[in-house]
């Protein structure tokens, strides 16, 4: 009996060890489509946070309190003959060291979004070759989450799986649907993609890493010290800046940051804060009004 016990503990820490990487929520918003296609979208809906959760994205294992935490929310503007189209906003997030908080690591609106889906598919992910243009929408995302998950734990600790992030985003290329390409605007996952596979995105890197790590990690410990750490990341952001003033990674940056750091800075007293309120000003000038109010 007990060695019956044994085996079975030994099974469940197996497949614990191997569990998924992301943990997300999924909704579809099909509001502007009416409700004529409910079972649809339903089953649409179910696909893909199946897809997504129950993927081994990377080769790395989590155990289930490590994965991440994610939230994918499709809303449908147009449908049919098995095609939708709409937006994709993506956020993940990650827990602060030594407290019940989340922060918040990417928030990304990606506002052009077609793809088709037959009611109950199947989807599979190869990340060497074109299935569709959502399992590669897919992918993209994941990889990208768990690649900016990691680089805030340690700069370039995310490089493999933006490797693969980019390869996807390569291949996808060949479906012609909008997005993908340098072409396709300003504001993309292409331009996305592009940016943290270039020089670029050093110290972009870095300030991940110092916003995470340095700063809000050690806030548990030492308040002041986690502000140093948010101060060296702005600071990273700020030699970002000089060589491409506002760039689309400094603008998806304050996308997640700006409401968290009117939080940490607002109505506090700080050796730095006329410091940071400059960075502030600086890199992130369209939200002024907001920094001003610090």
């Amino acid at each position: 009996m007990n060695k019956l016990i044994w085996l079975f503990g030994s099974f469940f820490i197996v497949l614990s060890s191997y569990a998924q990487e992301l943990n997300a929520t999924v909704t579809v918003n099909y509001s502007q489509v009416g409700n004529t296609h409910q079972a649809y979208f339903k089953s649409l809906e179910k696909s893909l946070k199946d897809f997504i959760n129950n993927t081994s994205w990377g080769t790395k294992k989590f155990s289930p309190q490590e994965r991440i935490e994610c939230m994918f929310f499709l809303t449908v503007t147009t449908y049919g003959n098995n095609t939708v189209s709409g937006t994709l906003q993506v956020k993940s997030s990650r827990p602060v060291y030594n407290s019940s908080y989340s922060t918040q690591v990417l928030m990304f609106n990606d506002k052009d979004v077609t793809f088709n889906y037959v009611e109950f598919e199947s989807l599979y992910y190869n990340p060497t070759s074109y299935e569709s243009n959502l399992t590669s929408l897919l992918g993209f995302y994941a990889n990208l989450i768990i690649g900016l998950d990691a680089e805030t734990f340690s700069v370039g600790g995310g490089n493999s799986y933006l490797q693969t992030a980019n390869s996807i985003a390569s291949l996808a290329q060949q479906g012609n649907y909008r997005g993908w390409k340098p072409g396709d605007g300003s504001n993309t996952r292409s331009t996305f993609i592009t940016d943290l596979s270039s020089g670029v995105s050093t110290p972009y890197k870095e300030a991940l890493y110092k916003y995470h790590r340095v700063g809000l990690d050690k806030m548990s410990d030492n308040i002041n010290e986690g502000r140093d750490g948010i101060l060296l990341a702005l600071e990273a952001l700020d030699v970002l800046n000089s060589s491409r003033p506002n760039s689309f990674l400094g603008r998806v940056f304050f996308d997640s940051k700006t409401e968290e750091l009117i939080g940490i800075y607002g109505g506090v007293t700080d050796r730095n804060k006329r410091r940071v309120i400059e960075l502030l000003n600086k890199l992130s000038p369209l939200n002024g009004l907001k920094w001003n109010s610090l």
